[in-house]
């Protein structure tokens, strides 16, 4: 993929053979070598790496930087791979399943040879009987590319994973240690597949988030004729025809046909929802019970679908702060472990102690033990539509102690309907137009709700122009030579007290309130003079709260989460009976600074603070807290880009799930860490004293890649707790068996 932005254009390429941290250092320090390479970011979990080139420089036909690069990976000893994905991903998983169980069962049978070979001392024996020539061929065959590796990074001044390793296996075969060098190079070659299989087991939810992408399209012609072409060749505008069993190549809008549409890549809801005429559609969801077509508003990497994987794959970059504290912990270990042998050989004169020191170490579980663990993470969370933006969001959700809830379009369906109006100067059809007409190019749902009721009645908006929009207050505009605003009733000033025909305004407005409607004030005005403004009429409007929404708050506080708030920029009496049915706090009539300042507020005491909202007109709040949470992010760019997290669909129950994900994630992280520092330190203890022989150390050197691997796979299964939410779901849902 390559993408041209001012002076500089940006290339991505796939990097294989890359297994943990330090791998992706190398890679980097390859291609930033490469002149006219301005940047260059490695991400291991989706195995890309993405270039800025100087445009001079990737333009000069004589100067074929992209050849050079890939011969400078090739040199550090990685591969620049195709860019597009496997078509048999399930036949690479099986495969995988099938290496890693022979790779298993090589292993147990090499681990007992060896055990018996050294409590037997058969090793001696063999030692005594094979040829050096022999064991040396059996050292070059099986860790060739191994030591290529090393020898490479090793010229260039660089020390990589198995680095010491190859200095012990050398030291052992110097030493006339023949069997044992060529176990300890055995083992290495094992230790290097049990890396490759862990950062490969991590991947594995992208992968198939990738792999859900769809290839082509059957584009309609302008003869009407239908051709199937690469989804790269549709164009906005374009018509595609999906048909039962087929995805949607793109995101669009149905123009005709009927269907039902899954659109769990996207939403991560499995039960399908209708589509007609013009519902809008997302790319990757699957249709069935009939058949559409579609009118393209967006393709290829500008869907939202492809933003999902690409804000999956950038997720690397945002790394925890465990994780930047254990790379760097790693880059000095080998460092350490090379005292801790000279030591061993300075104070023993033990040739094989040293070697093992030198064996058992094992530098790559540090680095492998957090990013292993937040992939498998975030790919199993994008799986069910909850985009979390990397390692560093992870950590602060694991540490909330305070969730801050918006109300409209959150906490409630963010669908309100007209309820109510008190026309002051007109009649209600004229009062409606006026307000329609303002709200035309409001993006808010009362906007909406006021434009939808409109339609309805048949009522057409007049042209609007010198629109406005006051953030947290409300929008006004020129209707038919008229300043006409739309305000919320606490912002728009002092309310008339005296009767008129047909109600006290103050007073209607109190009770609107008091029942928890939202309720709006029209004004008019000289467009010359906005002070001489007349109270037009007014309108109350009303929402729900979602489904589940109780549900979700009582499991955050089952969590440990206690003060969960709602605040909002309605008025008092909404806020007050929405908060009174969930059981929290509330602050109401807020606007977009007074919502930043809670948040601060909170954090100024030493919280960590959530904030949930729509990712509309509360992205500042989002972007300011700890963690901002956008519900009902498809489709929607300000709410993808401004959230930490973004929640496509509107299942108030990943909320929950997501604290759960984040809590069980650094469990695991930490347990890897534990674990990885426990082997080492006892490891090297037993190989200092002597009582751990060569050939034992390098059979263990890949036990903590294993343990790891083992542990964060857990992070590919979602919590029971959810499962049997979704398992109850599914069950109500389906009619009952006699």
């Amino acid at each position: 993929m390559q993408q041209t932005s001012g002076t500089q254009l940006t290339r991505e390429y796939r990097i294989e053979g890359m297994d943990c941290a330090d791998c992706a250092r190398h890679v980097t320090a390859a291609i930033s070598s490469v002149p006219g390479v301005a940047a260059c970011d490695v991400f291991l979990g989706s195995e890309r790496a993405v270039v800025h080139l100087h445009t001079e420089i990737a333009n000069d036909t004589s100067n074929d930087v992209d050849a050079t690069i890939r011969a400078s990976v090739a040199q550090a000893g990685y591969r620049v791979g195709d860019d597009e994905a496997s078509a048999g991903l399930a036949e690479a998983r099986h495969a995988s399943r099938t290496a890693l169980r022979l790779l298993a069962g090589v292993s147990v049978v090499v681990l007992l040879i060896v055990v018996l070979g050294e409590w037997f001392g058969l090793l001696d024996g063999v030692t005594d009987r094979v040829p050096w020539y022999v064991s040396l061929l059996v050292l070059l065959a099986v860790g060739f590319r191994p030591l290529l590796v090393v020898l490479r990074n090793a010229l260039r001044g660089r020390v990589v994973s198995h680095s010491l390793m190859t200095v012990g296996a050398v030291a052992a075969a110097l030493a006339g240690q023949w069997s044992t060098a060529a176990i300890v190079v055995v083992f290495m070659r094992v230790g290097a597949y049990a890396e490759a299989a862990t950062a490969g087991r991590s991947r594995s939810a992208l992968r198939e988030l990738t792999a859900m992408a769809p290839r082509t399209a059957r584009r309609i012609d302008e003869d009407g004729a239908e051709s199937q072409v690469a989804v790269a060749e549709v164009a906005v505008g374009d018509r595609v025809v999906v048909r039962p069993g087929e995805a949607v190549p793109t995101d669009g809008e149905v123009i005709d046909g009927e269907a039902y549409l899954d659109q769990s890549a996207i939403t991560g809801e499995s039960q399908p929802v209708a589509a007609a005429a013009g519902v809008r559609v997302f790319a990757a969801s699957l249709v069935s019970g009939g058949a559409l077509v579609v009118r393209v508003t967006a393709a290829g990497e500008d869907t939202t679908f492809a933003r999902v994987i690409r804000l999956v794959q950038d997720a690397e970059r945002n790394r925890a702060v465990v994780e930047r504290a254990a790379d760097r912990f790693s880059g000095y270990y080998l460092p350490i472990v090379a005292v801790i042998a000279g030591a061993t050989w300075f104070f023993t004169r033990d040739i094989s102690a040293t070697i093992a020191v030198m064996v058992v170490a094992c530098s790559c579980s540090f680095a492998l033990a957090t990013p292993i663990a937040m992939l498998a993470s975030i790919g199993a969370a994008a799986r069910e539509g909850v985009l979390i933006k990397g390692g560093a969001t992870i950590e602060s959700l694991a540490r909330v102690s305070v969730v801050l809830l918006d109300k409209t379009g959150t906490v409630t369906t963010g669908k309100p309907r007209l309820v109510a109006s008190l026309p002051l100067i007109d009649n209600e059809a004229s009062l409606l137009r006026l307000a329609a007409s303002v709200e035309q190019r409001s993006e808010h749902p009362i906007a909406e709700a006021l434009r939808r009721e409109a339609v309805e009645r048949g009522i057409v908006p007049a042209t609007v122009e010198r629109f406005r929009a006051v953030p947290g207050i409300g929008v006004e505009a020129v209707v038919d030579g008229s300043l006409v605003s739309v305000r919320r009733a606490d912002a728009a000033g002092k309310l008339p007290t005296g009767a008129t025909d047909t109600a006290n305004p103050a007073e209607w407005a109190r009770e609107q309130e008091a029942a928890g409607r939202t309720v709006l004030c029209v004004h008019q005005s000289p467009v010359d003079q906005p002070d001489q403004r007349r109270l037009a009429g007014l309108l109350a409007t009303s929402d729900r709260v979602r489904p589940a929404v109780a549900e979700a708050v009582a499991r955050l506080r089952e969590l440990g989460i206690d003060h969960i708030e709602l605040i909002t920029g309605d008025n008092r009496g909404s806020a007050e009976q929405v908060a009174a049915e969930l059981g929290i706090a509330c602050r109401a009539g807020l606007l977009p600074q007074d919502k930043i300042a809670v948040v601060r507020e909170h954090q100024a005491r030493g919280a960590r603070v959530a904030m949930i909202g729509d990712g509309v007109n509360d992205a500042p709040a989002l972007a300011g807290a700890d963690v901002g949470i956008a519900m009902g992010a498809a489709g929607s760019d300000v709410a993808v880009e401004s959230a930490h997290v973004a929640l496509m669909g509107d299942d108030w129950l990943t909320v929950p799930l997501l604290f759960q994900i984040a809590r069980r994630t650094m469990r695991v992280v930490r347990l890897n860490i534990g674990f990885t520092a426990v082997y080492n330190l006892l490891g090297l203890s037993l190989a200092a004293l002597g009582l751990l022989p060569p050939v034992i150390a390098a059979a263990a050197q890949s036990l903590p890649d294993l343990g790891i691997l083992a542990n964060s796979s857990r992070l590919l299964r979602l919590p029971a707790a959810l499962q049997s939410g979704r398992a109850r779901a599914a069950v109500e849902a389906a009619p009952n068996e006699p």
